[in-house]
């Protein structure tokens, strides 16, 4: 009975002891699957911090090129202010010398039309020396004159009138004042000392006249 005993106990024991040997033949065979388990985890995990960094780069990227497309348009804006004050400065110089110009040789066409006359006058007084007819001396200057009044009635001078019209400070200069003969004529014009003249309706010459009172 007792050999039975301890055969079963021996048997008990072997049996025991091959468990505790699956297990630890197991046991590494676990420890080695487990870290290979865990790499996909890792991976897993380390792809949030790569896609953050791919989107910085992309908006970096942006930024740059939004700063290179500021730049050239500030350098556009730069050079065409630039060339705007260089054709601002040739157009204001070219303006001072047209009216340089103009103030220098305006009168040119005015003294081109005279010259004829002053012929006429000229051509007047020579017949003037040679010939002993007054009237036809007269008759000629009376046609030169009346050339150079309508030269200057062309050009928009003429001639204020002043006998029998009121006066009126705006067109006359009283000289004097003179008694008027006739009791109508006060604050009238009765005599002219100097003729006045109006250019395009403004005054260049006040009539120099006499007022009756």
């Amino acid at each position: 009975m007792n050999s039975k005993k301890r055969k079963t106990k021996n048997m008990s024991e072997e049996k025991e002891r091959e468990k505790s040997q699956v297990i630890e033949e197991e046991a590494p065979e676990k420890d080695k699957k487990e870290p290979c388990e865990q790499q996909p985890q890792e991976t897993e995990a380390g792809e949030p911090d790569t896609a953050v960094e791919g989107g910085e780069a992309d908006e970096a990227a942006k930024l740059s090129a939004e700063l290179d497309t500021l730049k050239a348009t500030i350098e556009k804006m730069q050079k065409d202010y630039l060339l705007l004050m260089a054709e601002f400065d040739n157009f204001r110089k070219r303006t001072l010398r047209e009216k340089a110009d103009l103030i220098k040789n305006g009168g040119e066409s005015c003294m081109k039309a005279i010259l004829p006359v002053v012929d006429d006058f000229e051509r007047g007084l020579a017949a003037v020396e040679k010939s002993n007819d007054l009237e036809a001396v007269k008759e000629g200057m009376n046609l030169i004159y009346n050339k150079f009044k309508a030269y200057l009635e062309q050009n928009g001078v003429k001639e204020i009138p002043t006998q029998g019209a009121d006066f009126d400070t705006e067109y006359h200069e009283a000289v004097t004042t003179f008694p008027a003969p006739d009791p109508a004529q006060k604050g009238k014009v009765i005599d002219t000392v100097q003729k006045g003249y109006t250019l395009n309706d403004k005054v260049i010459r006040f009539a120099k006249v006499v007022v009756g009172e």
